[in-house]
């Protein structure tokens, strides 16, 4: 008998649980407070800081208000963290929203109560997640190649990125699959030359403005807007540049101590990256004006040309580095979804498997990496996220219900943290302010293909979970295929 099928004898099919020597097989709980609060950098922090942050100054229509929605945004997203943080430490599960719908609506009906963890999951694993990450990936590749290809023609230039996109995307992939302290080492890293980027735009700021330009920053609210919707969608894209703040529940489960680390991470990770972002857009517009900020394809390379002289290429490099683990962060996060719905029977019970010696979640990221390889190759997604916030906040706000009622449901429970009443209830309206204005405010069949995703999971639902019309036969085969390639079983799910 092979050491592979040794591997498999040892899964325990009575119980659902596996050990070797003794010792479950399991995901372990290797992310400390640096880490965790790393990991809401890594995710946060992203391209759209360096590259697009004009679309809030475009909607503002000032200086001074534009900072206004950029720092009411950080503190939005604070408050939302800090009610997630709540949701996680009381149920200790990873999965984020899917837990929470599950733990709160799963036992309400038989058919309708699990159907928005299922939806969530659906939504987040085989479409937005996947798209995203495609996306943050493939503009890693058009800076990273940006120095080697600067007369390269567009057709040859498209299959560089769409290469190098596949090579990074195999990179990270290899990482998450071979063991979580070796992500938690890059990501790290990555982590701090992220800040010192963002620090290097600030410091070019400050200078700035020691040599007394203030001209644009002195027009103050000169040309702010009035309309209610102006406001509303200049938040929204703030807003969109802060998503990522629930990323450390996504994981609870791996989180040494998450009752002190979930919320501590949570409250150290999103007052800094709001500081961060207030203090670089005031940089942007000290250096450029209005007409520059919301023109120019790469706000934060434009700035680093006219102050950074010579090491002007460290903002490109800065762009990189921030992409690409953001997009590690991202499909790191993905993969304890898919983990986690797979545990729930949402997905393929094989995605719930882990391997043997590295204890990760081998099959579920190698998925996200196919899916996100899928959307590589395909190109033209963008469209895909145009989207993308109005589910993020529908789900938030569907989050913030399940507080509620899990506090009416569960109220004996131990909360080892818990945030006023009034947070929640203020976020669930903003979810539900920011889920309905864009409906209204620009009516586009892109909410058409949004309700198309949903109406297509609740088919899937319908057929394959609640019904159980499955291959089995095909499924039986694919999982050991699957088991043997990635030498995974059944993790004991029992938590620490």
């Amino acid at each position: 008998m092979t050491s592979k099928e040794v591997a498999l004898e040892k899964c325990d099919g009575a119980n659902g649980t596996t050990s070797i020597g003794g010792s479950s097989v399991k995901l372990r709980r290797e992310l400390g407070l640096f880490s965790a609060v790393n990991l809401i950098l890594g995710v946060m922090i992203g391209s759209g800081i360096f590259v697009s942050p004009s679309s809030a100054l475009e909607h503002s229509g000032s200086v001074g208000l534009c900072l206004i929605i950029w720092t009411v945004s950080g503190i939005i997203s604070l408050l939302g963290a800090l009610s997630f943080a709540e949701l996680g430490t009381v149920l200790g599960k990873s999965g984020a929203e899917y837990s929470y719908f599950q733990e709160a609506f799963g036992n309400i009906h038989k058919y309708w109560g699990p159907l928005p963890s299922f939806i969530c999951a659906w939504i987040y694993v085989v479409i937005l997640r996947p798209a995203e990450v495609a996306i943050i990936v493939m503009t890693f590749a058009e800076y990273a190649i940006q120095p080697f290809t600067p007369d390269l023609e567009p057709n040859y230039k498209d299959t560089a990125i769409k290469l190098t996109s596949l090579a990074a995307l195999f990179v990270m992939t290899y990482i998450n699959i071979t063991s979580v302290k070796l992500f938690v080492k890059v990501q790290n890293i990555f982590g701090i030359c992220k800040v010192f980027a963002c620090l290097i735009v600030i410091g070019g700021g400050i200078y700035e403005i020691s040599k007394g330009n203030t001209y644009n920053l002195s027009k103050g609210f000169e040309g702010s807007t009035t309309s209610p919707g102006g406001i509303a969608l200049a938040l929204y894209s703030g807003l969109w540049a802060y998503d990522g703040w629930n990323s450390v529940t996504v994981v609870t489960e791996e989180i040494i101590n998450p009752g002190v680390n979930v919320p501590l991470s949570i409250s150290i990770a999103v007052p800094l990256i709001t500081g961060l972002y207030v203090f670089m857009n005031v940089a942007y517009m000290t250096v450029l004006s209005y007409a520059e900020m919301t023109s120019v394809p790469a706000v934060a390379v434009a700035f680093g040309a006219r102050v950074l002289g010579p090491a002007a290429f460290l903002i490109p490099l800065g762009v990189a580095i921030a992409t690409f683990g953001c997009a590690m962060s991202v499909q790191f996060g993905v993969t304890r979804v898919c983990y986690t719905a797979a545990r729930g029977g949402h997905m393929l019970e094989v995605f719930s498997y882990v391997n043997l010696k590295r204890l990760t979640p081998a099959p579920a990221v190698a998925l996200q990496a196919l899916l996100t390889s899928v959307f590589i190759l395909v190109g033209n997604i963008r469209t895909l996220i145009e989207f993308a916030s109005w589910f993020l906040w529908f789900f938030y706000g569907l989050a913030m219900v399940a507080l509620l009622v899990l506090r009416r449901t569960q109220a004996d429970k131990p909360r080892p943290y818990r945030v006023p009443t009034l947070v929640p209830c203020f976020v669930l309206v903003v979810a539900i302010f920011l889920s309905i204005l864009p409906i209204v405010h620009d009516p586009s069949v892109k909410y058409l293909m949004a309700i198309g995703f949903i109406v297509l999971g609740v088919g899937v639902y319908t057929v394959f979970v609640y019904y159980r019309k499955t291959p089995t036969a095909f499924l039986r085969k694919f999982t050991f295929l699957t088991q043997v390639l990635f030498e995974s079983v059944p993790p004991n799910d029992h938590q620490d």
